[in-house]
């Protein structure tokens, strides 16, 4: 302990603990440790395994690297394997994630701790939540360190579906521009570890991959395809055999020691998600050509489709997604040459001139520009560049170009032999457009296109969507816009189907200025007060102007009404509805607007005539129903603490928006109260205080979802009462008899409407009903039930995602209620309840931060720690460190390969790492190990410290086991949080260890 003791005093001499004097940062350059060649982004572990095969063959004969930056750990969602939630159920799907694409060589996985918190469709919900300003800051500094020079991911159109896609799709554009822009976080241009603006080279995020031709049965997979639409379409085969080997007895048969291809390798590491209702993969799988679409380029390329017309084989080739980029372009211009082509303006009329530009940037000599347009356009040029440049063009659309339509216009530099390619579209629009007038997450993604993304356009604008209820009347506004350099004059007319009616046939607008824009507003009736078989109606909506017209098509959302009468017996709730106490409409429940494979009828689901219904009336100040459900197979039975994620079993669904303007406040569900129950549970102590294996329910999506009932409610829905006839039958094992007594169940529910989140408008309640309908989940081979995702969803309104929707629920009167006058019409700000993991705590976080020196989850790198000595004694492990400020330190000793800890249990004896027991040799594999609370044995001890100036001393105890573990292979990882909230990750092996 004295050598000890003086080695610190010793190391606190020749530490200073001032920072050197500030000298101007030479250009930041990203070492081989941190560079990477291919980034993806995305939302949530599991929708990055598009990369998994490509990124393999990429790193396996082109010495690419991949990496993925993971904006959440998925922690919002079920766990279909486990008990952990939120933070701890974060810690465990990282793990899942980084087991994908360990054997892929993508061994980098930037999560950024943002929050999961439910399933939605609204970009600007995400960005409530996760802090959009913050999160682009995080985006940028890992897109700086890590200097990728392609990047991969999301769509970032409403197409994308879940907002959390969409928005993660949003910050690959904003990143792309954030990185090279000086004036964007410029805190992370200068002072100690200064870094660069970056220019990403080649954007995926939207293309389109359709086509024709090309090969899924050899390599340079893509050579001969021409693609559908306007996307340039990289592709790699994964065919190629991987490192990779067959292990001896593998179910599949085949011949132990030969290699596996890389698909295999891909399907095995998609399967590796068990909390998400993954089940090991354990078939063969067939080589495949995954393909990319380009969507912004600022490097030349080689296009799908030479100038002739015939196909281009260098861009059908396995790595040519990489040239220009990671890989000189075989054009020859010098890599890093930067070139690209843009517009004075995207929309044009056609007849109407406007300007192309084509940037070209690097050491590059004389040489000519050409610009290639549609046939029956015209454009100036070739044009004469004295080197890097920009020289700019006039082109005129034909006068007959098809509208609403993107066109191709192409640029090609050519110096000497060396050429290159490079091109961009832009879109025609009618002259005027007449296009109904967007709201809610329509309105707000054009808008980000105006003024955020502008090359994203090329994706498309948003549709024409909207909602009304059955036998009423909506106004249909129609902004009329004059792209053409004319005043104009026409009319705009609606084409209705049966059923409906409008004020006017056609209303007119006249000498609209050019660039202006007006509204023609119309009243549009429904006059047939019965649900249609198909919700959806499409609207034809023509706007005509001198020489021509336009169209665009509105789809119309039909959704049912009802009136909810006061009871004129307040209910008791025992899971029967007495006389009085439900006199109004029944509800048809029978709809099925997901999973319609897994139901074969009204017996099986409720689907359909004499199918599901419900009835729903008011009562001192709450909402009661009474559900009867039709079903012939009870699903699995949750415990108490799987009283989450109610689509994982039998369970009904109610749904409220008291405002009946969640969609158009853009909050979508964060507005509502969502009540998911399970009729029955697997609880035979009755534990959760309803009785035993009585009903529970949680809210879920909603305003604040979480627990609801029983020792693990968060105190978020007080007063509700529910009873049901369903009585478990005992076991989740299918060799019991699992029918319903009687083909199904009846539920009774009390919402008080206090509960909800806002005053009750009366007039304009939004409201649906969804069971769900779950039957034999049980694994193949196998005869246990799984609490796993199989239902058939239907509802009262019944469009698929109706659940994150609140536009398309049904509406509701209440008659004759009048809410209390102090309560507030403005919905409380939403709370999810679970919080995400923060990435300090995450030791494969630490330990990935402190190889490659990007800091955890993007944030402020610190300095200011030093970890001066760290080792194993007798009974402890001590640490010295010696801060210059104060903080929290939270030390993690673990032993054993952290990169990749496997989620599946594998009879193969032959089977070691990396290929981590993906591979079963029975039809039982695919058990789970244990996970929690030691990272399935990994993690040995962990303590949180705070720490103070100066130098300290840790001291962490062992047991003779700990010691032992650690003695083989331990490590200390050990993050630090300055009171700043800057980070630092350390990841040491400890001395005396061997």
């Amino acid at each position: 302990m004295k050598r000890l003791v003086a080695l610190v005093a010793a190391l606190l001499v020749a530490v200073p603990l001032q920072a050197s004097a500030a000298r101007p940062p030479k250009p930041y350059v990203a070492d081989q440790d941190t560079k990477i060649d291919v980034m993806g982004e995305w939302a949530h572990p599991d929708d990055d395994t598009s990369i998994i095969g490509p990124c393999g063959v990429w790193h396996q004969r082109y010495g690419v690297r991949c990496g993925v930056i993971q904006v959440t750990r998925g922690e919002g969602g079920g766990n279909a394997v486990g008990t952990e939630l939120g933070p701890a159920l974060g810690l465990r799907r990282e793990n899942e994630d980084r087991v994908a694409h360990y054997r892929s060589g993508t061994v980098d996985i930037f999560n950024l701790d943002r929050i999961d918190f439910f399933y939605n469709q609204s970009a600007p919900l995400t960005q409530y939540f996760w802090d959009a300003e913050e999160t682009l800051r995080r985006v940028t500094r890992v897109i700086r360190t890590t200097q990728p020079e392609i990047y991969i991911g999301f769509t970032p159109t409403l197409d994308a579906g879940h907002g959390n896609h969409q928005e993660a799709g949003r910050l690959i554009w904003e990143g792309v521009q954030a990185a090279a822009d000086p004036n964007r976080f410029p805190e992370q241009l200068r002072g100690p570890g200064a870094l660069s603006t970056w220019q990403v080279k080649k954007v995926f995020s939207g293309g389109s991959t359709a086509g024709t031709g090309g090969t899924t049965t050899a390599g340079n997979c893509a050579t001969g395809f021409t693609p559908t639409n306007l996307d340039t379409v990289a592709g790699v085969w994964t065919g190629y055999d991987s490192p990779y080997k067959w292990p001896e007895g593998n179910l599949q048969g085949q011949p132990a020691g030969t290699p596996k291809i890389w698909q295999q390798v891909a399907d095995e590491g998609r399967a590796a998600y068990p909390t998400q209702s993954r089940v090991m993969f354990k078939g063969t799988s067939t080589a495949a050509c995954p393909k990319f679409g380009m969507t912004e380029s600022f490097v030349p390329f080689q296009p799908n489709t030479l100038a002739d017309g015939t196909p281009n084989p260098k861009a059908g080739q396995d790595d040519a997604i990489l040239f220009g980029a990671a890989k000189a372009d075989p054009g020859g211009l010098p890599p890093g040459t930067l070139e690209y082509l843009t517009f004075s303006r995207f929309l044009n009329v056609a007849g109407t001139p406007f300007q192309a530009t084509v940037h070209l940037q690097g050491k590059l000599a004389q040489g000519n520009v050409t610009l290639t347009v549609p046939q029956g356009w015209s454009t100036d040029g070739p044009k004469h560049l004295k080197g890097s440049g920009n020289v700019t063009f006039t082109v005129t659309p034909a006068a007959n170009a098809p509208v609403n339509q993107n066109a191709k216009i192409s640029a090609l530099y050519m110096d000497g032999t060396k050429t290159g390619y490079t091109d961009n579209v832009v879109r025609i629009v009618s002259p005027v457009e007449g296009r109904f007038q967007r709201w809610g997450n329509w309105q707000e993604y054009d808008q980000w296109l105006a003024t955020t993304a502008p090359q994203a356009t090329r994706l498309g604008r948003s549709a024409a969507i909207q909602s009304m209820p059955i036998g009423s009347t909506l106004a249909v506004p129609v902004l009329v816009h004059n792209w053409s350099t004319q005043p104009q004059s026409g009319e705009v007319s609606l084409t209705l189907p049966a059923g409906f009616t409008a004020d006017a046939a056609s209303k007119p607008y006249a000498n609209l200025a050019a660039g202006a824009e007006t509204t023609v507003t119309f009243q549009l009736t429904n006059t047939d007060a019965t649900l249609p078989a198909t919700q959806n109606v499409p609207i034809p909506i023509t706007t005509t102007y001198a020489g021509g017209s336009g169209s665009e098509m509105l789809t119309l959302t039909l959704v049912p009404k009802t009136a909810i009468a006061k009871a004129q017996t307040t209910p008791t709730v025992d899971g029967t509805a007495a006389p009085g106490e439900y006199d109004g409409p029944t509800l048809d429940l029978g709809r099925i607007w997901q999973g319609a494979t897994g139901c074969t009828g009204t017996d099986d689901c409720g689907s359909g005539a004499g199918g599901s219904t419900a009835k729903v009336s008011w009562s001192d100040d709450a909402l009661y129903f009474f559900i009867h459900v039709r079903d012939d197979y009870q699903s699995y039975a949750v415990t108490p603490t799987e009283c989450v994620g109610h689509w994982q079993a039998d369970s009904i669904e109610i749904l409220l928006d008291p405002r009946g303007n969640a969609s158009q406040v853009l909050k979508d569900t964060a507005n509502t109260f969502k009540l998911g129950v399970f009729p029955f549970t697997n609880d035979p102590t009755g534990s959760n205080g309803n009785g035993p294996n009585s009903p529970c329910w949680e809210r879920d999506a909603d305003n604040h979802q979480g627990y609801s009932t029983g020792p693990l409610s968060i105190g978020n829905a007080p007063g509700v009462q529910v009873a049901s006839t369903a009585t478990w039958v005992g076991s989740n094992e299918t060799t019991t008899p699992h029918s319903y007594t009687g083909g199904g169940y009846d539920l009774e529910v009390k919402i008080p409407l206090a509960d909800l989140p806002a005053a009750v408008d009366p007039t304009h309640l939004g409201l649906n009903i969804t069971p769900y309908d779950n039957d034999d989940t049980s694994a193949a081979g196998t005869t246990t039930l799984r609490h796993i995702d199989m239902s058939t969803r239907l509802g009262w309104s019944a469009l698929g995602s109706v659940q994150s929707d609140p536009y398309r629920w049904g509406q509701a009167t209440v008659t004759g209620y009048t809410p209390p006058a102090d309560r507030p019409t403005t919905p409380s700000a939403p709370n999810v309840s679970n919080p995400n993991l923060n990435g300090a705590l995450s030791p494969q976080t630490i330990a990935q931060s402190a190889r490659n020196g990007v800091p955890i989850s993007g944030r402020v790198p610190s300095s200011d720690l030093k970890i001066l000595y760290a080792g194993l004694g007798r009974a402890s492990v001590d640490v010295y460190t010696l801060s210059r400020g104060s903080g929290t330190a939270r030390m993690f000793l673990t032993t054993g390969l952290l990169g990749a800890i496997p989620v599946y249990t594998t009879s193969c004896t032959s089977d070691p790492a990396p290929d981590y027991g993906l591979t079963p040799c029975a039809v039982t594999d695919g058990g789970i190990p244990p996970w929690s609370p030691d990272m399935s044995g990994h993690l040995v001890a962990q303590t949180t410290k705070p720490v103070t100036p100066g130098v300290q001393h840790f001291s962490i105890p062992l047991t003779a086991a700990q010691r032992a573990k650690l003695a083989a292979e331990g490590h200390l990882l050990m993050s630090y949080e300055t009171s700043q909230n800057e980070v630092q990750a350390f990841d040491l092996r400890l001395t005396g260890s061997r």
